[in-house]
């Protein structure tokens, strides 16, 4: 079985504490296909999902995170 995993960084505009922020990360690590969710306490505008693109989109993540009340856009590299 070969598994493909992509990352998508997300830019959260406000300033959330770090309960908000906990409820973000428990939320996407919820969909179906997220591997990992990483909110660094150094950054915490942004976070970095890992995910498997057959199981999940960069847009189901970003409006997830926009469904707990956040403005946030996918920060392109």
């Amino acid at each position: 079985m070969n598994i493909k995993l992509v990352d998508v960084t997300l830019h959260i505009d406000e300033d959330l504490n770090a309960e908000q922020r906990e409820t973000i990360k428990e939320s996407l690590r919820a969909l179906d296909g997220v591997v990992s969710v990483h909110n660094p306490e150094k950054t915490p505008h942004l976070t970095i999902v890992e995910y498997d693109p057959d199981e999940n989109s960069s847009k189901k993540i970003l409006q997830r995170v926009r469904d707990q009340g956040a403005h946030a856009e996918i920060v392109g590299l």
